[in-house]
């Protein structure tokens, strides 16, 4: 039986994609900081921003990169665009975006980062539910076991702050309706958001004129700073995803299992440390239990070893050499994490769809 060999760490690929897959995660999880330098800007100007900047330099990349062979090519690319299915599948995935950009940098501002965290930490569990309510799919009692210890997470959290933590539901639960709907997208990654960014585009140019024609727009009143930051914004939402999908080609679905809480852990401790906002008493409990249940969920999805019949052994003979034993290459059990990777789409909505060659978090 003929099977394919792990990468290695010494694979220059393989090293590559680390890089980028540690890069990537890295900006989503300090991407906090970034849009706290635009605090005086409303949320809603921002998220507009965000789309108009991110839309136009798409429409330049995408293109470049569809004439070269890359993100589908340009007949498929034709062929997805003349579909109104294909149309109307990425208009309810750019609702979502839009909504998880919304409440990210509306936490950012308003001193609730591990709000937004959390709302990463609980998506995992929260795919699984819709796997199980939409999907049909079946849970173990582990499993089961670990989406109660969350919720009762969140629960401890919203009776001692006197309401739900609706900030880290919003986040996760638009992230997973988005994970949900892009399942059905034949798109490459960037050029799924270049068309999501595209069917935002009107809508964010006529917010941004209706803002500035009251008196209230953000763009040219600030300072050539803050228009700066405001159009690097949407070179700071394409960039990761470019570099996550070189990386979901190149690095096991296993590893980019784990490397996605390389984001939500760093934007915890931005919240925590460099933005001191309060962490203890119930706050402490939930995000416990909240990790609690994950890390339930991820023992939980370890492969399980099957004995298989083995056949007496062949006396060798000159003509039948002894078979040779197992090697490190022989054909392996799945990787304990590629059930959870497979769930949680790889980005803000900060978390992208994967390539179709590696397979789906855009990001906050």
């Amino acid at each position: 039986m003929s099977s394919t060999a792990p990468p290695r760490a010494s694979d220059p690929q393989l090293r590559s994609g680390l890089v980028c897959a540690v890069a990537a995660h890295t900006m989503w999880g300090l991407l906090p900081l970034y849009w706290r330098l635009l605090n005086m800007v409303p949320s809603a100007q921002l998220v507009c921003h965000r789309i108009i900047w991110s839309s136009l330099l798409l429409l330049v990349v995408v293109p470049l990169l569809v004439r070269g062979g890359k993100q589908g090519g340009v007949s498929e690319l034709f062929a997805a665009l003349r579909s109104g299915r294909v149309w109307a599948v990425y208009a309810a995935a750019a609702g979502m975006i839009s909504l998880n950009w919304f409440a990210f940098i509306w936490a950012v501002n308003h001193d609730r980062v591990l709000e937004a965290s959390l709302g990463y930490y609980i998506n995992p569990l929260l795919n699984v539910l819709l796997g199980v309510l939409l999907l049909g799919e079946r849970l173990r009692s582990s499993q089961w076991t670990a989406v109660g210890i969350a919720a009762v997470g969140v629960a401890v959290m919203a009776i001692a702050g006197g309401g739900l933590p609706w900030v880290a539901l919003v986040m996760a639960s638009t992230f997973a309706v988005y994970g949900l709907v892009k399942k059905k997208a034949p798109l490459p990654s960037l050029a799924g958001l270049m068309l999501e960014t595209v069917i935002l585009l009107f809508p964010a140019l006529a917010f941004v004129v209706l803002a500035e024609s009251r008196g209230v727009g953000a763009f040219g009143h600030h300072g050539l700073g803050a228009d700066g930051l405001m159009i690097g914004g949407g070179f700071l939402t394409v960039l990761p995803l470019a570099l996550f999908a070189i990386a979901a080609r190149r690095v096991p679905l296993s590893t980019i299992g784990v490397l996605q809480y390389v984001g939500p852990t760093l934007q915890f401790f931005v919240g925590a440390v460099l933005l001191g906002e309060p962490f203890g008493g119930a706050r402490l409990i939930g995000f416990a239990c909240v990790w609690s249940g994950l890390l339930l969920y991820l023992f939980s999805l370890r492969p399980t070893r099957q004995r298989q019949p083995t056949a007496p052994p062949a006396s060798p003979t000159p003509e039948s050499p002894t078979p040779e034993s197992p090697t490190p290459e022989s054909p392996a059990l799945q990787p304990a994490l590629v059930r959870l990777a497979a769930r949680t789409p790889a980005a803000e909505l900060d978390s992208p769809r994967s390539e179709p060659a590696a397979s789906p978090r855009s990001r906050a």
